[in-house]
């Protein structure tokens, strides 16, 4: 697993990129805590690495990564979109591993608020979207296929974003991952396993996301009762990109993990 390092003192952060199969996509949340916390970034199992590409595998990783390189500690997790939804599986897969989590732009956990989405994302795009999209059918390559398709939705992902240079990525990941993620939520393992979860958990999210958060944040709330919500304005899926509301994010953010580290 690669594994990208920001900050040099303060209390370990893990910060776990989306897609799934978007490695790096969250360099910018990672180096934006990198003041006042120790952040590690793995870059997550891809279908390069060998092994299984599940959940639970992933899961795995994370608990191996934190015996590794901070025995003694139970560090936070902050996942972005994907990374959130992996954060709370871990969480609830290993809950002595790790300690406070962070839910940014969180992905969705069952079919009425996915539906929500999808329309959002068809309303907001409109035909130019979907024909964007047909377009893309014809394109063989599956990674390069994945990577347009995200050129084409980042502007509907937000309201003011300062640029950011694509990542790689990793199409069998992406559509085995979520395939396994669709599974178990659909036999009910997820939200009810995160009911082991005792650890503090924030929620925060960008009014402009296409992920309908308060939806999204009623469909953890019976298994996760200490969740937090804030939502965030003048803000879509990535906070750290959003020119109104990148400041109030971090502040909100790093204030948040300084009060669990206390």
């Amino acid at each position: 697993m690669r594994l990208d390092r920001h900050g040099e003192a303060g209390p370990r952060v893990l910060v776990l990129h989306g897609g799934p199969g978007a490695p790096g996509s969250a360099q910018g949340l990672a180096r934006g805590l990198a003041a006042g916390f120790r952040v590690l970034e793995p870059w997550q199992r891809g279908s390069a690495d060998g092994g299984l590409l599940t959940v639970a595998q992933l899961a795995l990783d994370l608990r191996a990564l934190v015996r590794a390189e901070c025995p003694d500690e139970r560090p936070a997790l902050v996942g972005h979109s994907w990374g959130a939804m992996l954060a709370l599986a871990a969480a609830a897969a290993h809950p002595d591993s790790f300690g406070p989590l962070v839910l940014v732009g969180c992905g969705t956990f069952d079919l009425a608020a996915r539906a929500r989405f999808k329309t959002t994302l068809a309303e907001r795009g409109g035909e130019t979207l979907a024909q964007g999209l047909a377009a893309l059918e014809g394109e063989p390559d599956a990674d390069r296929r994945l990577a347009a398709a995200a050129r084409l939705l980042e502007p509907i992902y937000g309201v003011d974003m300062l640029p950011e240079a694509p990542g790689p990525v990793d199409a069998r990941a992406n559509a085995a991952l979520w395939a396994d993620m669709l599974e178990l939520q659909a036999a009910g393992v997820y939200p009810a396993a995160f009911a082991v979860i005792r650890a503090p958990v924030l929620m925060l999210h960008g009014e402009a996301d296409p992920h309908p958060g308060a939806m999204i944040r009623d469909s953890l709330l019976p298994w996760l009762p200490q969740l937090e919500y804030r939502e965030l304005p003048r803000c879509g899926h990535y906070p750290w990109r959003e020119r109104g509301a990148r400041a109030n994010f971090f502040g909100l953010l790093r204030a948040w993990l300084g009060r669990q580290s206390n």
